[in-house]
C-alpha cells in the first residue's frame, strides 16, 4: 500500500504553482458533454477525480484526447448511451453532474449515486427538486438516480439550503430548458460562477452567478469552445496553512486573490504577514501563531474545505481556539490521527476546542478524507521527527503533483510502497 512518509521540522520556503480548480473542473468536464461541437478544456488538473469522471464520460461514447497534461480536447457527439453506472464514477461526488448535462441535452439521463470522501450527508433533495420544477420526472432505484422529461420548461426555483451542486446542476439543465429560469438562493462560490461563465462562452445565457439570485434564458443549443479554469482556492489554502504552520514564506502563484480573502483574513488574525499581488500571495509565518475562532460558511465565509487546514495549524497556536464546522457533521474524523501527534484538541458535536501546543511530534496516521488527508501531512511536516500517512488515494483525488510541490519548497516527504523504503528514508534524512 503507498503512503507517505515525512520528517518534520523544515520552514517551507520558496515558490509553488497552484493548477486548476477541480471542483470547478469535474462540472465543466460533464458540461462538456451538453454539445456535439469541440471543446478544448485547459488548466484542467491531472487528478485522480477528473481523470475517473473522464472514463466514465468515455464509457458512454465521449471520446477526450489528452492535448497535453493539462488540455483536453472533448467531443460528445457520439454518445451512445445516457446510463452512467461505472465502477470507479460511485467513488466522487461530482458524478451527479452528469445529470443536469445529459437531462439537458437528451432530457434523459441515468446516473449512479454519488460517492466521494466520508464527511457527512450529502443529500441530492435539492437536486431533484430543481429538475423537478424543470419539469422532469426523477427517480431513485436500485443506486441510480433517473431524470426523465418529454420537454423541460423555466420555472422559479428557491433552494432550501445553499448548495454548490444543486446550483450548478439546475444552472445546466436550464441552459437547454424553454423559456426562463431564476435560481434563488443559489450558491455563490467560484467555482459556480465559472461553470456559468463556461456554458455563457458555449452560447448559454446566464446572468447572476456569483450572487445568489441567477437568471438563465434557456438556448436551442450550445457550441464549442476553448476554456480555460480557475485556479484551485483549496489547494491555494493549503497552502497557505502550511506555510503557517512550519514557520515557512512561501509565494503562492497562480492564484485569484479575491477568492482567498477569508482564508487570508485568518491568517493575518494568527500573526502571519500576507502580501497580496495580481495573481499571487506570499505567505510569511515568522513566530508563534496566535490562537482566533472560525466557522465555516458557504462562500464568501470561510471554505469547510480548508477547515482541516485551519484547525490543524491552531493546534500549534498560542491558546484556545473554538472551530466550528456549520456545512458537514461528520467532519472531525481526522482529530483522532492529531492526538496522535500530541495535538489536544476535544470535539463537542460540530465544534472542536483546540488549546495549542508548542510542537507535534511524528507519528503514524491515517488521511481519513481528501481536505483532512492534506491537513495531516501539513502536520507531519511540522512535526519533532518521521510520520507516515496511510490511504494516500484520499489526497490524490484533489492534489497534484504533491508531495512533488512540497520537496520543492524543502519538505523531507516522498511516496513509498514498502518498509525498506521508509527504513531508507529515515537513514536518509536522518
Amino acid at each position: 500500500m503507498e503512503q507517505y512518509v515525512i520528517r518534520g521540522g523544515n520552514p517551507l520556503v520558496g515558490e509553488v504553482e497552484i493548477g486548476g480548480a477541480k471542483n470547478a473542473a469535474l462540472a465543466i468536464l460533464a458540461t462538456a458533454v451538453m454539445t456535439d461541437e469541440t471543446v478544448i478544456i485547459e488548466n484542467l488538473p491531472d487528478v485522480r477525480d477528473t481523470n475517473v469522471l473522464i472514463k466514465a464520460m468515455e464509457s458512454i461514447g465521449v471520446v477526450v484526447e489528452h492535448l497535453d497534461r493539462h488540455t483536453v480536447k472533448i467531443n460528445a457527439s457520439m454518445i451512445t448511451d445516457h446510463t452512467i453506472d461505472d465502477l470507479y464514477i460511485k467513488k466522487i461526488r461530482a458524478s451527479y453532474y452528469m445529470l443536469g448535462a445529459l437531462l439537458g441535452k437528451y432530457r434523459d439521463a441515468e446516473v449512479a449515486l454519488p460517492g466521494g470522501c466520508n464527511i457527512g450527508s450529502r443529500p441530492i433533495d435539492q437536486h431533484i427538486k430543481g429538475f423537478r420544477a424543470l419539469g422532469a420526472d426523477v427517480r431513485i432505484s436500485r443506486g441510480l438516480v433517473t431524470a426523465q422529461a418529454e420537454r423541460l420548461t423555466g420555472n422559479h426555483i428557491y433552494l432550501d439550503v445553499v448548495t454548490v451542486g444543486a446550483t450548478i446542476n439546475i444552472m445546466m439543465a436550464a441552459s437547454l430548458a424553454e423559456g426562463k429560469t431564476i435560481i434563488e438562493n443559489a450558491a455563490k462560490e467560484p467555482h459556480v460562477v465559472d461553470v456559468a461563465n463556461f456554458l455563457n462562452s458555449m452560447g448559454a445565457n446566464i446572468k447572476g452567478a456569483g450572487t445568489d439570485v441567477i437568471r438563465i434564458k434557456g438556448v436551442e443549443k450550445l457550441h464549442g469552445t476553448t476554456y480555460s479554469i480557475i485556479p484551485d482556492q483549496i489547494e491555494a489554502g493549503t497552502f497557505m496553512f502550511a506555510a503557517a504552520i512550519t514557520k515557512g514564506d512561501i509565494t503562492i502563484k497562480n492564484v485569484i486573490p479575491k477568492h482567498l480573502e477569508s482564508i487570508t483574513a485568518k491568517l493575518i488574525e494568527m500573526g502571519c504577514e500576507v502580501e497580496e499581488f495580481d495573481d499571487q500571495l506570499r505567505i510569511v509565518s515568522s513566530k508563534t501563531l496566535r490562537h482566533t475562532h472560525v466557522k465555516t460558511l458557504p462562500y464568501p465565509g470561510f471554505p469547510t474545505d480548508m477547515q482541516p487546514q485551519i484547525a490543524t495549524a491552531l493546534a500549534t497556536s498560542d491558546g484556545t481556539c473554538v472551530v466550528t464546522e456549520s456545512i458537514f457533521e461528520n467532519r472531525f474524523k481526522y482529530v483522532d490521527e492529531l492526538l496522535k501527534m500530541g495535538a489536544v484538541i476535544k470535539v463537542e458535536g460540530n465544534t472542536a476546542i483546540v488549546e495549542g501546543v508548542n510542537r507535534l511530534t511524528g507519528a503514524p496516521i491515517t488521511a481519513p478524507d481528501l481536505r483532512a488527508g492534506a491537513a495531516l501531512v501539513m502536520a507531519a511536516l511540522a512535526a519533532e521527527g518521521v510520520s507516515t500517512v496511510d490511504d494516500i488515494y484520499y489526497i490524490e483525488r484533489g492534489y497534484e503533483d504533491f508531495p512533488e510541490k512540497l520537496r520543492s519548497l524543502g519538505a523531507q516527504i516522498e511516496k513509498v510502497s514498502a518498509e525498506r523504503d521508509i527504513q531508507k528514508f529515515r537513514l536518509k534524512t536522518g
